[in-house]
């Protein structure tokens, strides 16, 4: 059953049809955004007309005088409507409410404040809004609700909207970068029928025809590195990924990735792209070098610090690398060791836990332990390390790239080692023997790069938590 709210505004709709009045309106032309409208006026010259559409987001009626702020995606403007200039539609403008979307046309001018106003001549009613903004909205005290109800979150907050038209650019001018750079924009297969491209719990699903189970992809890069092999040497996607794990601030489990390859490259030419890349996206939208991110403050001023991860990782935790008992040791100390854990991923443990509290500015961690990275070529200066980076900004990793390993028998070897021991319910991975036999024909060197487009939003608009730039995040259903 409606709220009285609900009831009250049911039952002004019910008025404005009696009126003659459909209450959610139809097509609507000439309209203009309410900034551009406010920017393209002249003072003092007469008969200016503009025409606008847009929510109504503050209404104060006073009497023969209503006035009335509208928002559209640009921004607000403030519309008066006067009983003497209105007198056959005054009835329908008592009718109004906040959350109405109406279009509105008149005549430009200043309010005695100053304030630039439509003196409104006819308005025509868009859509009547039966439900009234929740006050909880305004500030940040139900971000549940916020996330819940998108749909009004991005009218009731500037912020919020500023935030995902922020988004928007950001991507449009990574896609005109690698255009500009020669990259081919591809796409690749969703559903795959092997979880492969990185170590990662995948999501499930079933296709009827095909009786086929599926994986929904925890990365593209497989097929990507298959067109390096068909000659196209400089391919990107941005698209989604999923990973079937945790949720938390920095993790969604449907997040956007940007994923390309170089042929003929290597890590150090994709360090300098990410470099490049990233500088020139702050730079175009944001004030300065030195940016604020939660309660610290990020000096994005290249060039970027580049560190070898066995380096911070004796600086941090005070062991080394090779020393396998004093790393099992610390890892004891922090609480993240398990017996049966593979010392690879407790080096790595230990590193999370350690280092990346420190990796504030941007930092390049190079040189990964090669029993890290399956899918990336060795060093030629030391075997144990492999030819890899992670990028790190305000303790969090934003790109991860590789020379990537482009002999077959090697990557067969390493596919085997990394599922060796494993049962099929904790990899969720096989062999991909298609993507060796590709390999077989011969793919040429090459640098790839993968970075994460919801966190580097996140840094540049200064959200803290992935579902601030996220406009549908996933949530637990509300139980009712």
């Amino acid at each position: 059953m409606a709220d009285k709210f609900e009831q009250q505004r049911r039952e002004k709709r019910q008025k404005a049809c009696e009126l003659g009045v459909d209450p959610y309106g139809g097509r609507f032309e000439g309209v203009a955004f309410a900034e551009d409208i406010k920017s393209g006026y002249v003072d003092d010259k007469e008969g200016q007309q503009a025409c606008c559409a847009g929510r109504i987001v503050l209404l104060r009626d006073i009497g023969k005088l209503i006035f009335i702020t509208l928002r559209d995606s640009s921004g607000t403007i403030q519309l008066g409507l006067s009983k003497k200039l209105m007198a056959e539609q005054w009835p329908l403008m008592k009718l109004l409410d906040l959350g109405d979307i109406v279009g509105a046309s008149g005549q430009l001018g200043r309010t005695r404040t100053g304030e630039i106003t439509i003196w409104t001549e006819a308005v025509t009613l868009l859509s009547k809004s039966l439900l009234p903004p929740p006050e909880k909205f305004h500030g940040l005290s139900d971000v549940d609700a916020r996330y819940r109800m998108r749909y009004v979150d991005l009218w009731a907050n500037p912020e919020v909207m500023g935030r995902f038209k922020t988004r928007s650019d950001m991507v449009s001018s990574m896609r005109r970068f690698l255009n500009d750079k020669g990259f081919l924009e591809v796409e690749t297969p969703m559903m795959q029928t092997l979880a492969g491209g990185a170590a990662a719990k995948p999501f499930t699903t079933h296709h009827n025809s095909l009786d086929l189970d599926l994986f929904m992809r925890i990365a593209p890069e497989l097929f990507l590195k298959r067109l390096l092999v068909g000659g196209m040497e400089k391919v990107f996607e941005i698209n989604r990924n999923f990973r079937n794990e945790g949720l938390s601030t920095r993790h969604n489990p449907e997040f956007t990735m940007m994923e390309l390859y170089q042929a003929y490259a290597d890590y150090n030419v994709m360090m300098d792209l990410t470099e490049e890349m990233t500088g020139s996206l702050i730079e175009a939208h944001c004030d300065g070098p030195k940016m604020p991110f939660g309660e610290m403050e990020i000096d994005y001023t290249r060039p970027w610090r580049r560190a070898k991860y066995a380096d911070l990782l004796k600086e941090h935790s005070g062991c080394d690398v090779d020393d396998l008992p004093a790393v099992r040791a610390k890892a004891k100390e922090l609480g993240i060791h398990e017996a049966d854990m593979d010392d690879a991923v407790v080096i790595n443990e230990v590193f999370e836990a350690t280092v990346e509290e420190y990796l504030v500015n941007p930092t390049f961690v190079i040189d990964y332990p090669a029993a890290l990275c399956p899918l990336t070529k060795q060093s030629k200066d030391d075997p144990r390390y492999a030819e890899r980076f992670e990028l790190f900004i305000g303790k969090m990793e934003l790109a991860n790239a590789y020379t990537e390993l482009n002999d077959p028998d090697v990557q067969e070897q390493n596919f085997r080692s990394q599922l060796r021991g494993l049962s099929d319910e904790e990899s969720m991975a096989k062999m991909d023997e298609d993507f060796i036999n590709a390999l077989k024909y011969g793919m040429p060197p090459a640098g790839g790069l993968g970075i994460g487009i919801d966190r580097l939003i996140m840094l540049l608009t200064n959200a803290t938590s992935i579902r601030d730039v996220v406009l549908f995040p996933l949530l637990k259903p509300v139980l009712k």
